[in-house]
């Protein structure tokens, strides 16, 4: 493989045995007297259900404009070696300005999300049986997440709604705060002490439900109410150590009351959550990979996980004779915000430049598969099955 005349590129050869069926398991002996670091990167890609926890799929709330855009999901999550992302949206963005709005954009976004799934020929995992069966066939999949409870505006029965839609993913705050307050928001200055009646309301009846808590944006004191009254396991999907800052000052600053503390990270672990380490303040997949190893160091390798914060896929607007639609396309995208150019001069899929980055960073086979998809797989499964 290291032949630079060879007619397969090192990009192809991980594609190829990265199959569930790939030669690879039929000839263990082969795979043990050829272990280079491509062939272990497939294998652990291959036995691994990888979940980015946190990844945005930014339709817009007008279905007219939504009419004209398409989304390549599928083969971008091929491209990164993940099978599933948690397909994320929110509705607080741009400002909600009346009664009904919130609800309105949330069932806008539900139909175009369907649409989305539907021309890549995916569907929406409301199990770990289904993220399972995905997998086997090597088929992408996606599980449904909403970023802040705006949606429900007081009414909790519209949780029950969300849920039939195919919600099992709900973050329960977001930067701005809802209509009827829901919890102190960490990046706002507290107001409730913690979560709201409606916000403890919440937490019972997703409990309930089968829907997975997710209590990103959530205070320390939010958050610690939230584990007083869940009887299941609960996420914070994207997040980092406060003491990993990075090399970029403006960044550090302005992220850092985003970060959680080792203190409220073992907490969190301790309760049986499982914390997302994000791709920013992380310059390559090696600053990534040593982020993720910070965080293990501190809560232990049962209770990490991926949530990039990143775009699995943006609009694409289809060219035409009369447009430049593929440099407008071209100019929305930047370093950082698509996963699969998470990183200035990424040469592989997103999670092929993480599995490399996480054994050159001295984890071993099991490690990855947990922090890879294994843990959150775990608590989507205690949370969603009733």
């Amino acid at each position: 493989m290291s032949n630079s005349n060879s007619k397969w590129s090192r990009r192809k050869f991980i594609i190829n045995l990265s199959g569930a069926t790939a030669v690879l398991y039929a000839s263990p002996m082969l795979a043990f007297d050829n272990d280079t670091q491509e062939t272990k990167i497939a294998r652990i890609i291959a036995k691994t259900i990888g979940i980015d926890t946190h990844n945005h799929i930014d339709v817009p709330f007008k279905i007219a404009d939504f009419k004209n855009q398409k989304y390549d999901l599928a083969t971008e999550i091929k491209k990164s070696g993940l099978s599933a992302i948690c397909m994320t949206f929110s509705v607080d963005r741009p400002n909600l300005t009346q009664e009904g709005e919130a609800y309105q954009r949330f069932l806008n976004s539900l139909d175009e999300m369907d649409a989305v799934l539907k021309d890549n020929n995916m569907e929406r995992a409301l199990s770990l049986a289904n993220l399972k069966k995905a997998h086997k066939k090597n088929k992408p999949i996606a599980i449904q997440s909403i970023e802040g409870g705006h949606f429900l505006e007081g009414h909790l029965e519209r949780l029950e709604l969300a849920y039939h839609r195919g919600l099992r993913h709900l973050g329960l705050l977001h930067d701005n705060q809802s209509s009827v307050p829901i919890g102190d928001i960490y990046t706002n200055p507290p107001q409730f002490g913690g979560l709201t009646e409606f916000g403890k309301q919440i937490i019972t009846e997703a409990n309930k439900l089968g829907i997975l808590l997710d209590l990103t944006h959530a205070s320390n004191d939010a958050i610690n109410d939230s584990l007083a009254i869940s009887t299941k396991p609960i996420l914070i999907s994207h997040t980092g150590l406060d003491s990993q800052l990075g090399k970029n000052e403006r960044m550090a600053k302005m992220m850092k009351p985003r970060l959680i503390s080792k203190e409220q990270a073992k907490i969190v672990a301790n309760a049986g959550g499982v914390i997302g380490v994000w791709t920013h303040l992380a310059d390559s997949p090696l600053e990534y990979a040593h982020n993720i190893k910070a965080m293990v160091d501190v809560v232990g390798i049962d209770h990490v996980c991926i949530g990039t914060d990143t775009k699995m896929a943006t609009a694409n607007y289809p060219a035409s004779e009369n447009t430049n639609n593929g440099e407008a396309n071209k100019k929305r995208e930047r370093i950082g915000e698509k996963t699969n150019s998470a990183w200035e001069n990424q040469k592989e899929g997103f999670f092929y430049s993480v599995v490399s980055a996480l054994l050159e960073t001295g984890f071993n086979e099991d490690e990855i598969i947990k922090i890879g998809g294994a843990n959150y797989c775990r608590i989507f499964d205690e949370a969603t099955r009733l």
